[in-house]
C-alpha cells in the first residue's frame, strides 16, 4: 500500500543509492520514522537528491556516443550543463548546414556519430570550419544559459556591475553576458576530445580557439538611456552575445581564406609541437583567428568512406544557375534528373452572404532537379 511521506520521514545515509544500483532498485528503499533535527533532515534530503542526480547523470553520460574520458567525467560532474552543451553543438551543426547549403559538401559526413555530429576524417578546410563553429556554438550556448539563470555555478558577468565610465557618462547595469565563463567551459569540454598527440590534434585545437576568439571579438555593448522627459542624463550599459548567424558568416569568410599548415616536430620526442604556414620561410605561425588545414579537400562528388564524403547523388540543385548550387557544379558532370510536380490548392476564396465561402481551384506546376 502506498503512502505519502510526512516531514518526519527521511532517508538514512546508509540507505542512499550507490552508482552501481539500478533505477528499479530505488523503489525498494524504506523510510525511517525517527524524527531528526530539521537541519540534519535537510542535509540528508540534499544528499539523497544529489545521489539520485548523480545516478541519472552516470546513466545519461554513459549512453552519449563518442565522449572522451575527460568529457564523460565533466558530463557526470555537471549533468545540468550537458543538455546546454548538446544544444550548443547542434546549433553549430545547424549553422554549418546553413552556410554550406548550396555546396557539394553540405556539412554532412560518413563516420562515427558523436555529440558534435559525424566528424570528417580528412584534415581539410571543411573540418576546420566544423570545429570552429561547434566550439563557438558551445561557448555561445553556455554563456546564454548562464545569463538566463539556467546553469548552476555561473550567472551574469560580475566584473561588469556598478563600475562607472564617468568620462563617457554611463555605468554598468543589467546582466552582462559572462563570455569568459562560456569560452572557458567550451575549452574544457570541446578540447577534451583531442587525445592523440599528432598534427590533427594541433589543427583541431587551433580551429576551436579561432571560433571562440571570433565569438569573443563580436560581443556587443548595448545601452539604455535614463533621464527626465526622454533625456539621456545617464546610460546603463551591458554586454550581449551576437547572433550565431553572424559568427557563421565570419567563419565562412575565414574558411575561404583558410591557410594550409604543417607540423613542426620536437627534436627529442618527434611529436608535433606547433603548426607553421606550409611553404613559408622560417617558422611563421598562423594568426589566432585563421582557420587552418593540413590536407587539401576532396571534391565531395562521390561517396567515399576513406574521406567521409557522402557524395552528391540525389542532392537538389538549381537547373538555371551556373554557381555553386547549380546542377552543373553540384552534379560533377554526371547530369541531373528533372521531376515535374503539380500542386492543387484552393484559391480566390470569397465569403457569400449568408453564409458560405466559395473558392476556385488553382494548380501550380513546378520543376525539381536532382543530381544523378
Amino acid at each position: 500500500m502506498s503512502r505519502r511521506c510526512s516531514e518526519a520521514e527521511y532517508l538514512p545515509v546508509s540507505a542512499l543509492p550507490s552508482p552501481a544500483m539500478s533505477l528499479g532498485s530505488l523503489g525498494a528503499f524504506r523510510l525511517q520514522t525517527a524524527p531528526p533535527p530539521r537541519s540534519q533532515m535537510r542535509r540528508v534530503q540534499l544528499r539523497a537528491l544529489s545521489s539520485v542526480v548523480a545516478l541519472g547523470a552516470n546513466i545519461i553520460c554513459n549512453k552519449i556516443p563518442g565522449l572522451a574520458p575527460r568529457q564523460r567525467a565533466l558530463c557526470q560532474s555537471r549533468p545540468d550543463a550537458i543538455i546546454v552543451i548538446g544544444e550548443g553543438a547542434q546549433s553549430g551543426i545547424n549553422e554549418c548546414q546553413y552556410q554550406f547549403r548550396y555546396g557539394r559538401w553540405n556539412c554532412s559526413a560518413l563516420g562515427e556519430r558523436t555529440v558534435f555530429g559525424q566528424e570528417l576524417r580528412v584534415g581539410s578546410r571543411e573540418a576546420a570550419f566544423t570545429y570552429a563553429i561547434t566550439a563557438a556554438g558551445v561557448a555561445h550556448a553556455v554563456t546564454a544559459a548562464c545569463s538566463q539563470g539556467n546553469l548552476s555555478q555561473c550567472g551574469c558577468d560580475r566584473d561588469k556591475q556598478g563600475y562607472q565610465h564617468r568620462e563617457e557618462g554611463w555605468k554598468w547595469g543589467g546582466c552582462s553576458a559572462d563570455i569568459k565563463y562560456g569560452v572557458e567551459f567550451s575549452r574544457r569540454f570541446v578540447d577534451a576530445r583531442e587525445i592523440k598527440k599528432n598534427a590533427r590534434r594541433l589543427m583541431n585545437l587551433h580551429n576551436n580557439e579561432a571560433g571562440r576568439k571570433i565569438l569573443q571579438e563580436r560581443m556587443k555593448l548595448e545601452c539604455k538611456c535614463h533621464g527626465v522627459s526622454g533625456s539621456c542624463t545617464t546610460r546603463t550599459c551591458w554586454i550581449t552575445l551576437p547572433k550565431l548567424r553572424e559568427i557563421g558568416h565570419l567563419l565562412k569568410e575565414r574558411y575561404s581564406e583558410a591557410v594550409q599548415v604543417e607540423p613542426v616536430r620536437a627534436s627529442r620526442l618527434r611529436q608535433p609541437s606547433f603548426l607553421r604556414l606550409k611553404g613559408a620561410r622560417g617558422y611563421q605561425k598562423p594568426r589566432d583567428t585563421d582557420l587552418v588545414y593540413l590536407e587539401r579537400s576532396p571534391n565531395y562528388c562521390e561517396e567515399d568512406a576513406a574521406t567521409g564524403s557522402t557524395g552528391t547523388r540525389g542532392r537538389l540543385c538549381n537547373g538555371t544557375s551556373a554557381l555553386a548550387g547549380g546542377c552543373g557544379v553540384m552534379c560533377c558532370g554526371r547530369g541531373y534528373d528533372t521531376h515535374h510536380y503539380t500542386r492543387v490548392r484552393q484559391c480566390n476564396c470569397k465569403f457569400h452572404w449568408c453564409c458560405f465561402v466559395k473558392c476556385n481551384t488553382c494548380s501550380e506546376k513546378s520543376e525539381v532537379f536532382t543530381c544523378k
